[in-house]
């Protein structure tokens, strides 16, 4: 790797998170400033010179998510003004994801208006990881790496050792299903499916659950708990439907509203996130119900295949 042309700066968002890339690079964070003017107009201050190097730029758009796609935005206009090389908007969550269709006539396509906008900010690439949906790959014009925290999620539930009879992977809807497969697959188990609907945004009702779950280990997988009233509703129906004990695992924990709350009381004996996001509450980072995976070493394999001319699909194993 040519540390030389590679340059690493975050954002706002998750310094945390660009740190530990930085450290399994082996290279110091850029140096630059992101700073608000009186009425939150944002500033950029890059402090090293960027020309001709290839810059990476870590900024997931999780809550606040306008501020951090705005600082995300002022960043690469930045770096291409500075005569970049080339320039990679690491994005492990990407916010607006969850609107990528038209669901009913004359909603927004707002992935697409997003993706359009980190394109015209001058972006070169863009890495993100665990996509709300897939399609959203298609939304950009410049090349994308679409990075799965799934061998890192199974490789914890691998330590613990369970026997494969007793464990079957769930997904809380249908929507899930390739998810829980795959994972699934990977622990060598069985998968049920939560079959769910939505009465109204932001709120689940469970129908009926597919497949046996009875003295099973259950371990329920989503890309994302938001309000976790998805979540917990499954997790209710899965006992009750007689299985052991239920385990909760995802990628992006937005943890919005009552979230934590919802979780902390629930039955859920475990909830595994990754620090995509970042999490700030004691009542996550001190409560021995959480487990935090980290993704800093998985972001920073994929910068120095990118940096390298290397396959990224090897990162999937």
């Amino acid at each position: 790797m040519n540390e030389m042309t590679l340059k690493l700066f975050a954002g706002n968002a998750n310094p945390t998170l660009a740190k530990e890339m930085a450290e399994h690079l082996k290279i110091s964070l850029g140096d630059c400033m992101v700073q608000r003017f009186r009425d939150g107009e944002i500033a950029t201050y890059i402090d090293e010179s960027v020309r001709g190097c290839d810059v990476y730029i870590l900024q997931p758009t999780c809550p606040q998510v306008n501020d951090n796609l705005m600082e995300l935005l002022v960043m690469i206009d930045a770096m291409r003004r500075a005569s970049a090389r080339h320039i990679t908007a690491v994005v492990p969550y990407f916010g607006y994801a969850r609107q990528e269709r038209k669901s009913k006539p004359r909603d927004p396509i707002s992935a697409k208006l997003v993706a359009n906008l980190i394109t015209a900010a001058g972006a070169d690439r863009i890495i993100c990881m665990d996509l709300h949906a897939k399609a959203i790959e298609g939304f950009f014009d410049i090349p994308m790496e679409h990075l799965s925290a799934m061998p890192i999620l199974a490789n914890y539930y691998k330590k613990k050792k369970y026997n494969k009879d007793d464990v079957i992977v769930v997904s809380p809807d249908i929507g899930g299903v390739v998810r829980a497969r795959e994972l699934a697959e990977r622990l060598h188990c069985g998968m049920a499916i939560v079959d769910k609907r939505r009465p109204k945004p932001g709120e689940a009702e469970i129908m009926n659950i597919i497949g046996d779950v009875t003295d099973k280990i259950c371990i329920m997988v989503d890309d994302i708990i938001d309000s976790a009233g998805t979540i917990t509703l499954g997790a209710e129906a899965i006992l009750a439907r007689g299985a052991k004990e239920v385990h909760v695992c995802c990628t992006h924990a937005l943890f919005s509203g009552p979230a934590v709350e919802r979780l902390t009381h629930s039955n859920i004996k475990e909830v595994v996130v990754t620090n995509t996001i970042p999490q700030r509450s004691n009542a996550v980072l001190e409560n021995d119900k959480f487990r935090i995976l980290s993704v800093g070493s998985l972001l920073g394999e994929a910068m120095r295949s990118i940096n390298n001319n290397l396959s990224v699909s090897r990162l999937f194993d």
